[in-house]
């Protein structure tokens, strides 16, 4: 218990002066409630066995009408010499491995390298599987960023960031703000239980980090009653993410010159949301106007991740604009979340920064 009152101790979550008392419901107030976030345990699984029935009843058949297609792989010969190694030790062998794997299997070392690719081509992830997460993230993002939109439009402190701080902490939680937040932090969670399972990508490393802060924005804030600066971080980050993902599915459909003018226009919104809006409208409010506590600097310290994680990002969709887009060079994927590929197959230009 006592570690427990320490946790929740009013001066480490609340700004000076503030105390729990003043987050005290009533009949008509409502405040957050820490244990509401209990809810994103059965919401993560929902969105996982949802997100299972609409990829199989709606992306499948969605990508089968439209055209997309699987390449035909060559099968790979059961060798368990060769296969122990490729499991334990490396998709990928050196030249000295190359020439002990060949004498102990008695084949070629030409062989043996031709199998290693083959071998890794069959772990590839398939361009069908590929369609379907990207039509799940742009479906769940394009609902989420317009839903969110349709519930900050006719609130004030939605035009006048200032507006947000007033009578904080003191803020009453609007129920359809309460639910909305659950439905992202389950999503994020969602994200992180089947990361092992999706398309691995190249800022596979980036992409935890930014789970991690994102949830544990998502929850701090929450705890904290920063309801109002909270839906507008998401509304800002949610903005760009389903164009993105509209982006990666015209490019599986080799729709390409509808492709690059989707991720052009990711691009600006992107730039202009993560490198502009946020920084100097809604994070500057959030530095200004609140006194420095425990929870505003942990809450600092992430903020600050972020923005590193877009600065990244913002880079690598400038580089591939000009380097593929513009220049007409080869399309080869530098982007951030791109998925891995052998050099014997094309990668994917559509990428995810986040």
């Amino acid at each position: 218990m006592g570690v427990s009152r320490g946790f929740w101790h009013h001066e480490f979550w609340l700004p000076p002066g503030a105390t729990w008392e003043d987050l005290k419901e009533s009949a008509d107030t409502h405040y957050p409630q820490p244990q509401d976030l209990l809810l994103c345990i059965p919401g993560t699984l929902l969105l996982i066995f949802v997100r299972c029935l609409f990829e199989r009843t709606v992306a499948l058949p969605l990508g089968r009408g439209l055209g997309v297609s699987d390449k035909k792989r060559p099968k790979v010969q059961p060798n368990a010499t060769l296969e122990s190694f490729y499991v334990l030790l490396g998709r990928t062998p050196k030249e000295e491995d190359l020439i002990s794997l060949a004498k102990q299997s008695d084949l070629p070392i030409r062989k043996v390298e031709t199998w290693f690719r083959h071998r890794r081509a069959q772990d590839h992830p398939r361009l069908m599987k590929k369609f379907c997460e990207a039509s799940w993230r742009f479906t769940f993002y394009f609902t989420s960023f317009f839903s969110g939109l349709a519930l900050l439009y006719d609130k004030p402190w939605f035009w006048d960031p200032t507006v947000c701080w007033l009578k904080f902490p003191q803020q009453p939680l609007p129920p359809a703000l309460g639910w909305f937040y659950l439905l992202e932090l389950s999503f994020y969670c969602s994200l992180v239980a089947t990361l092992p399972f999706d398309v691995k990508r190249k800022d596979f490393k980036e992409q935890v980090i930014h789970h991690i802060a994102t949830i544990t924005l998502i929850f701090v804030s929450y705890c904290a009653n920063m309801i109002r600066f909270g839906m507008m971080v998401m509304l800002v980050h949610d903005a760009s993410d389903y164009i993105l993902e509209l982006a990666k599915m015209l490019n599986y459909l080799k729709w390409q010159r509808v492709c690059d003018a989707v991720f052009v226009a990711f691009a600006v919104v992107f730039i202009t949301s993560r490198l502009v809006i946020f920084p100097l409208i809604v994070y500057y409010y959030f530095v200004t106007k609140l006194p420095l506590f425990p929870i505003s600097c942990l809450i600092n310290a992430f903020l600050g991740v972020l923005q590193l994680l877009h600065i990244f990002w913002s880079y690598l969709i400038i580089h591939m604009i000009f380097s593929v887009i513009f220049r007409g060079g080869k399309r080869q994927d530098a982007r951030s979340d791109t998925e891995e590929s052998d050099s014997s197959e094309a990668e994917d230009p559509a990428k995810n920064p986040e």
